[in-house]
């Protein structure tokens, strides 16, 4: 059973779905929602608010959710992997990540990589940067990349 639960959070509203006890997407506010899914707040729906609002408040700095991955080519998900092993408070650039996966020449795939992850926050996408230190696009707003990376940069140094 698919189930969808929204939360307010302090980058807005997020709506978090599971897929037989796993995450397998989240979605910021105005972005557009599967249709078909029951509104039930689950125990891992529950469990994921709990945590997101933890992390957004410098409290958490590793989540400990499961997982699914629903959607994405083999190439994708060997990024999100990757998203995955990013330190907290660290970024890399898409070209690193590229190289990570033995593919240096494939940094604007990283990218599109980046844009369809599904699970953005839980598989930290935020974390990768242009090459010259620019934030470049995020699902949620640039702002809110920013915000995320400032939360972390600050949090680490606790």
């Amino acid at each position: 059973m698919m189930c969808i639960f929204f939360y307010k959070t302090d980058i807005g509203e997020i709506a978090i779905q599971e897929n037989e006890g796993s995450i397998c997407a989240m979605y910021f506010e105005g972005e557009t929602l599967p249709s078909d899914l029951d509104i039930i707040e689950t125990p891992v729906l529950k469990e994921a608010a709990y945590e997101l609002n933890k992390y957004l408040k410098g409290e958490l700095k590793e989540f400990s959710l499961p997982l699914k991955l629903l959607t994405g080519t083999d190439f994708m998900k060997e990024i999100w992997q990757v998203l995955k092993e990013i330190p907290y408070g660290q970024t890399y650039t898409y070209k690193q990540v590229a190289e990570k996966i033995n593919r240096p020449k494939a940094a604007r795939a990283v990218g599109l990589a980046c844009n369809r992850n599904p699970i953005p926050i839980f598989i930290p996408c935020h974390r990768v940067i242009g090459s010259n230190g620019n934030l470049t696009g995020y699902l949620g707003g640039v702002h809110i990349k920013e915000k995320l990376l400032s939360l972390e940069k600050s949090s680490k140094m606790l």
